[in-house]
């Protein structure tokens, strides 16, 4: 054997350290081996530390098996790994771990989790939109009918309970059947309602009903992911804050539902012209398939999707059914509800935009609702007028008035206007109104504006004047309906201390010796301007005032005795409240144009109306007995055609720029006026030519649209007839004096008596009535009638409370200047206007 050493056989596991090409595959690189029993086996020796404390074979042995053991445990690792990525090859490489599943779904929790907090913390519940606040103002006739809506937003909330149960859960089942039980979001239906709208089914929100209830009255209806986020949180927080019922009752008040209509309640009156209260299940069915595209589903206006939207209505009901809502049977027989045409307009057009804004000044004058308030809309107003009498209005003005004008061949045609108001005597009730042609095309109402001269028409507030005040003429006599005043025209008044006054009769008629009654059916200016100096005018202001006229009135203060000849500028509806005055007995009841006011289901409180003695019913009743002779045999027979007992009087102003008639019926006060307007300046105009006649006086077309209105709009109600309790002496004549056209006043108070007072003086004669005034000894004069439907006989009835003077209104001084000559323009009808075929005519 050689003495060199020898090469020691490998042992299992062992390996050679030379270097290995760089294309050996890694396990054949790998110096680990394992035994049989998988454990990692070490290559040092197992030799122990010598005695001299160097490791001798047995301790080196040990040592370096330790440190061999960690390097297997590295190594073993390594080759896990690497045999690992020698399996994980190709698109192996794409799928990922459990541990890389694991740690991004947690991460990815966290995220949501953190999200959700911060987002929860972060988004509040706003301010409500402007828009979605905003609300008409609903005006409504007395039956409930709707004149019109005020507002840019035609919108009306109302409560739950006025929504009817089937139209809430037509919309429950059309939209979000599980809305009692759910929770404000349904993350679920977002994803369905998603990848409905992604697959071409439709586009779907998947939103829960708070969600859109969030959307509609928060938000705004763009469709960003930052709104869809606020609309998540806000629903959540709503939900929390507010009941199901409450969040279903903003919602079925801010869904838009077509034809401009925003909430249900303005949705029911747009296609079927009803309350939301009234709505049965097959209507409410079809509203609610509106709002899925409500333009769309308009089957009126869109009748080619009529199959697909009645495939939806049958949804909703078949849904109603399925939650037990609706009756099978019920369901059975119901048919699909065509929506209408046309519906009631809610524009300002015709009449309605001046019945708005006249009664929105009522409401803010009397106090009953600020301007404000109003602005901010909301309101359910509902009006005193009629519909019926409304319509009957307008369709005589049109009849008798606007149907006769010729604008483009007769320029002062063009001049024309009409103003007109209607009052119940008892309740102070405004029944109808006619204000213009139409509100976009003629915006000054008519019927309330104070600016024309109301004629004639003023002279019974003269005489009524006279009787309450127990006023005499210069020479003594007691005024009364049968005293005698010298009628010439341009006869200077006497006992005025003013300047020179001397009026013109119309047409320069002198009529002599004439008594008021007869003054009064011929319209004589040279005895009303002398009675108002008997009077006072102070004192016809004052009753004037106390009748019904506002203290307001232009030209009613200062007139001195052309005040009898109607030189204030009244309005039509003052008018109409005065001799609704007269016609209650001399009861003044202020007139209201409002019935009931409600916000959102809450009753707004209206000013008490309190009833007054205005003047004494003797002073009242014998200014009827007169006026009832103006309409039979005087100026005003056209208004004979109202086909009941009647009382009136014309009215023409100054340089005929308007002709008026006010005249009344046991149970209603009207008053009609044509005015002339320049429609470019606006200046007034007079109305000769106007309609082909020569000129408009109040006996021709103002009493003419009386008469067809009051017909109409007291058809089928009982006629009554006019009890009246006169003042003593009423039904006699008295002689005049024999210088009626004597010198000045004897006294400076011409309401005293007068030393040579005749022999039918009442003072302390008459027995006290229940009304505070007097009576004549054998009670109340009784009126003959030669015909049917007239004055009824007997005793007076019984009349409470007041006085025999009037109360309210202050007293003027009566001085002032006056232009010598004035006159108003009222004449007698005659064959060639429009009244006079009805001469001679009866009211029956």
């Amino acid at each position: 054997m050689s003495d060199e050493p020898q090469p020691k056989k490998p042992r299992p596991g062992w390996a050679s350290h030379e270097p290995q090409a760089a294309d050996t595959p890694d396990d054949a690189r790998d110096d680990t081996r394992t035994d049989a029993a998988g454990l990692p086996r070490s290559n040092e020796s197992d030799g122990e530390a010598d005695g001299h404390g160097e490791p001798g074979p047995a301790s080196a042995k040990t040592g370096a098996s330790a440190t061999a053991g960690a390097s297997a445990k590295k190594a073993a690792r390594e080759e896990g790994r690497a045999a690992l990525k020698a399996r994980r090859t190709g698109w192996r490489r794409l799928v990922p771990t459990w541990r890389m599943v694991l740690g991004a779904f947690l991460v990815t929790a966290l995220l949501v989790v953190g999200g959700f907090l911060l987002g929860y913390t972060l988004v509040q519940i706003p301010a409500a939109n402007a828009a979605a606040t905003q609300q008409a103002n609903v005006y409504l006739y007395a039956d409930g009918t709707v004149i019109a809506r005020d507002g840019e937003v035609n919108r009306e909330n109302v409560t739950l309970s006025q929504i009817s149960e089937d139209a809430q859960h037509a919309v429950l089942a059309a939209e979000d059947r599980d809305f009692y039980t759910e929770s404000a979001v349904d993350p679920l239906a977002m994803v369905r309602g998603a990848w409905n709208t992604l697959t071409g089914k439709g586009k779907q929100s998947g939103s829960t009903i708070t969600q859109q209830y969030v959307k509609n009255y928060y938000l705004r209806q763009e469709q960003t992911v930052t709104r869809k986020v606020k609309e998540f949180f806000i629903a959540i927080k709503l939900d929390r804050n507010q009941s199901k019922d409450e969040i279903l009752e903003g919602y079925l008040n801010t869904s838009f539902f077509g034809r401009g209509a925003y909430g249900i309640q303005a949705a029911a009156h747009a296609y079927y012209d009803m309350d939301a209260s009234e709505l049965d299940a097959g209507r409410a069915a079809y509203l609610a398939a509106l709002v899925n595209a409500p333009s769309q589903y308009d089957v009126v206006a869109h009748p080619g999707n009529r199959a697909f939207v009645e495939k939806r209505w049958n949804y909703v009901l078949d849904g109603m059914v399925d939650e037990g809502w609706l009756d099978p049977a019920e369901r059975a027989r119901l048919t699909f509800p065509v929506p209408k045409r046309t519906t009631l307009s809610t524009t300002m057009s015709g009449q309605r935009g001046y019945i708005v804004n006249i009664v929105k000044q009522h409401l803010t004058d009397n106090k009953i609702v600020d301007e404000a308030s109003l602005d901010a809309g909301g309101y359910r107003i509902t009006t005193t007028l009629q519909k019926s009498k409304q319509d009957a209005f307008v369709e005589s003005v049109d009849d008798n008035l606007m149907d006769r004008l010729d604008k483009k061949n007769r320029k002062v045609d063009t001049y024309v206007r009409a103003g007109g108001a209607s009052i119940e005597p008892k309740t102070g009730k405004v029944v109808a109104m006619y204000n213009g042609i139409d509100y976009v095309k003629q915006y000054t109402p008519n019927a309330t504006r104070r600016d024309f001269q109301v004629g004639s028409s003023f002279k019974p507030f003269v005489f009524t004047a006279a009787v309450e005040n127990g006023s005499r003429t210069q020479d003594g006599r007691r005024i009364t309906p049968g005293t005698h005043y010298d009628g010439t025209s341009e006869r200077p008044v006497q006992g005025w201390p003013g300047p020179r006054y001397a009026p013109e009769n119309e047409d320069h008629e002198d009529y002599g010796d004439i008594t008021v009654s007869e003054a009064t059916d011929k319209s004589v200016n040279a005895v009303y301007a002398q009675m108002a100096v008997d009077v006072g005018p102070d004192k016809v202001r004052k009753t004037a005032v106390d009748l019904g006229l506002s203290p307001d009135t232009p030209d009613l203060d200062g007139a001195g005795p052309s005040i009898a000849l109607g030189v204030a500028n009244a309005s039509v509806l003052d008018m109409t409240q005065a001799y609704a005055t007269l016609a209650n007995h001399g009861k003044h009841t202020p007139y209201t144009l409002v019935e009931k006011v409600t916000q959102n289901g809450r009753d707004i409180a209206l000013p008490e109306r309190h009833t007054r003695r205005a003047v004494s019913r003797e002073a009242a009743d014998t200014t009827t007995s007169v006026l009832k002779g103006v309409v039979e045999k005087g100026t005003a027979t056209a208004a004979q055609t109202s086909g009941r007992p009647a009382a009136g009087k014309t009215g023409t102003a100054e340089e005929d720029t308007a002709a008026w008639f006010a005249g009344y019926t046991p149970d209603l006060a009207t008053v009609v006026a044509v005015m002339g307007q320049d429609p470019v300046t606006a200046g007034h105009k007079s109305l000769y030519g106007a309609m082909g006649l020569p000129r408009v006086n109040g006996g021709g077309a103002p009493a003419e649209i009386w008469g067809q209105y009051t017909r109409d709009a007291l058809e089928g109600e009982p006629v009554s007839s006019f009890s009246l309790r006169l003042q003593p002496g009423a039904d006699e004549s008295q002689p005049p004096a024999p210088d009626s056209s004597g010198g000045p006043s004897s006294s400076g108070d011409v309401s005293a008596p007068a030393t040579d007072a005749p022999d039918d003086e009442d003072t302390d004669s008459g027995t006290p009535d229940d009304d505070g005034g007097s009576t004549g000894d054998d009670g109340s004069e009784s009126e003959g009638e030669n015909s049917t439907g007239g004055t009824t006989t007997g005793s007076p009835t019984g009349d409470t409370g007041g006085t025999g003077t009037g109360t309210g209104g202050g007293d003027t001084t009566g001085g002032g200047t006056t232009d010598d000559g004035g006159s108003n323009r009222d004449e007698l009808p005659g064959p060639g206007g429009l009244s006079g075929a009805l001469d001679g005519r009866r009211w029956d």
